[in-house]
């Protein structure tokens, strides 16, 4: 048996959680393998919308645990408020044993936070565009080899730990300038802890492993986006975290032989939030189309996304880092009534036509070539199948397959679970 990967090829805001609640029947393990609390996995069915931040996608049904993997770095006051809000809402993983935390997963302390937003403060215009939930600091806690894990918080010495952590981040932001009274923050923080200890915590190497030796299928769902990729994304404006499928290897404690689809998610067009390079970018009325059409503002920070065509050499360049065997493309509704569609093909980059991603387009700016198709005008949103899809979306799709050489399998026309048509 294998761990098969869902994963996003753009800057993230693909609309993995949807597709991941789709595909949930077919695993008895949801496993997310990397970044924080700055994920906004938006689901939506029966009339009711939720965005998980921590919490894997398939935890709304009934017949799958979900594992928050060692990959991940956890806020325990907003985990504990994701959960409190899926009580409310007669959904209750906790009682029920479906949500499972990795004891190697390591915490984002309230001082974590502190150093995010001293930081993008200091760095003003050339700021990354964090979302200030402290992930860049705490991973970089967990690679400087001092972070504090889950599995700390049962050890008889925890709260030392903790504080020896807080005096060098204090350290650090006296240099800032004064620091901000956090004393609400820390209490709240001591009261998650308390509800931390009440979650089911496992070895999730082994806990992943017995999983495959009994033969019961994996999902690993991973957060934010390829591009976003610490080592392979446009740097330095990306997150703090392996986004690709090498992450989920680390994320779970998983060998690279045990991995075995890789579906990858992408938007018909694309988005970015935050800072960083963007060569299909519009600036124009159809940027504002885009925008509006997607509802492209952050499911978790509210932040308009910035909006333009999809790019194909980006594409291809991140099918090939992960090794995507099958996609799914999302938000197709989004482009009904545009007459015509441009994809980009190519850059035009320091005098050259290339048609893959450089080492730096940040710097040296890549300027889109693209190629146009023709549009559809059709409401996509009432569909129940891939044979009443219009022929000039077919059409859009299989341009899309050719150029990469990777199949679109799933197609999303519509933010419900619903919404979803298996292409072949």
């Amino acid at each position: 048996m294998a761990v098969d990967v869902l994963l996003g090829l753009q800057w993230g805001d693909e609309g993995k959680g949807k597709i991941v609640d789709v595909l949930s029947p077919e695993y008895d393990l949801i496993a997310r393998f990397q970044g924080g609390p700055n994920a906004g996995h938006t689901l939506e069915f029966e009339n009711k919308k939720f965005v998980l931040n921590t919490i894997p996608s398939g935890i709304f049904n009934d017949k799958i645990i979900n594992l928050v993997g060692n990959g991940v770095v956890i806020d325990p006051i907003l985990l504990r408020k994701e959960l409190l809000n899926l009580q409310q809402h007669g959904f209750d993983p906790v009682s029920s044993n479906k949500l499972t935390i990795a004891r190697k997963a390591h915490l984002i302390l309230p001082t974590h936070r502190l150093l995010d937003a001293a930081s993008e403060t200091k760095m003003g215009k050339s700021k990354i565009g964090s979302t200030l939930k402290g992930i860049g600091p705490t991973y970089m806690d967990k690679t400087g080899r001092n972070g504090i894990r889950v599995g700390d918080t049962a050890l008889p010495d925890f709260k030392e730990r903790y504080q020896k952590l807080v005096d060098k981040h204090l350290s650090i932001l006296e240099h800032y300038g004064p620091v901000p009274d956090f004393s609400d923050q820390e209490q709240e923080f001591f009261k998650a802890i308390e509800f931390l200890l009440t979650l089911k915590q496992v070895d999730s190497e082994h806990f992943v492993n017995q999983y495959l030796k009994d033969g019961k299928p994996v999902l690993a769902e991973g957060a934010q986006g390829t591009l976003l990729d610490v080592d392979f994304g446009s740097y330095p404006f990306v997150t703090s975290s392996n986004t690709t499928t090498a992450g989920a290897c680390t994320g779970l404690g998983i060998a690279p032989r045990h991995i075995g689809k890789v579906i990858g998610i992408f938007k018909a067009y694309c988005t970015r939030v935050g800072s960083g390079p963007f060569p299909t970018e519009l600036f124009d009325e159809t940027g504002e189309q885009l925008r509006h059409a997607g509802n492209e503002f952050g499911s978790t920070t509210g932040r308009a996304r910035r909006c333009g065509w999809l790019d194909i050499p980006a594409l291809k360049y991140a099918i090939m880092i992960n090794g995507v065997t099958e996609m799914v493309m999302t938000k197709a509704d989004v482009l009904s009534g545009f007459s015509t569609i441009k994809v980009c093909t190519r850059y035009e980059y320091n005098g050259e036509i290339i048609d893959y991603m450089p080492y730096d387009i940040q710097s040296l700016e890549a300027k889109p070539i693209y190629d146009e198709v023709s549009g559809w005008q059709d409401d996509l949103t009432g569909i129940k199948s891939s044979e009443e899809l219009p022929e000039n979306l077919v059409k859009y799709v299989k341009y899309i397959e050719e150029q990469v050489g990777v199949p679109v399998k799933y197609l999303s026309v519509g933010p419900d679970r619903l919404q979803t048509l298996e292409m072949y």
